[in-house]
């Protein structure tokens, strides 16, 4: 007979940093490769000063956006026709399969929490190429 293990509380303290598809390096928080969450992951990141990510989207999971500090532009969309601008103390929301790209058009760090429905952060991350030169 196998005994499962019951699950607990875990604490991270973010101290290494993994490379995204994306195009950006975020610090390592709670996934299922940390924790073993099931069904929400969480980490940090802060882009630095002109960062852009590579267009993509995330096939089947939501994310959740807290910025911490600084701004950043997203464009959007299909075709990234729509742009928001999301600064400091700003929630932004992303429904899975929605095409976005993250820049940070500013001299400044922007810093955020990312939240996402899937454990597995980058399990479901597809790459646009062809949008990328939409956004300039």
């Amino acid at each position: 007979m196998t005994v499962q293990s019951k699950p607990t509380c875990r604490l991270v303290r973010p101290d290494s940093s993994y490379y995204g598809k994306q195009g950006f390096s975020y610090l390592a928080g709670i996934a299922a490769e940390t924790v073993g969450s099931s069904g929400i992951c969480m980490h940090l990141l802060t882009i630095p000063p002109g960062g852009r990510a590579k267009a993509h989207m995330h096939e089947s999971h939501e994310t959740a956006i807290y910025v911490l500090s600084g701004e950043t532009h997203t464009w959007y969309g299909d075709n990234l026709e729509h742009h928001v601008v999301v600064k400091a103390g700003d929630l932004f929301y992303i429904p899975a399969g929605v095409p976005h790209l993250p820049a940070n058009l500013s001299d400044k760090p922007a810093s955020a929490v990312i939240a996402r429905t899937d454990p597995n952060e980058q399990e479901s991350v597809v790459l646009l190429p062809h949008l990328d030169a939409l956004v300039r």
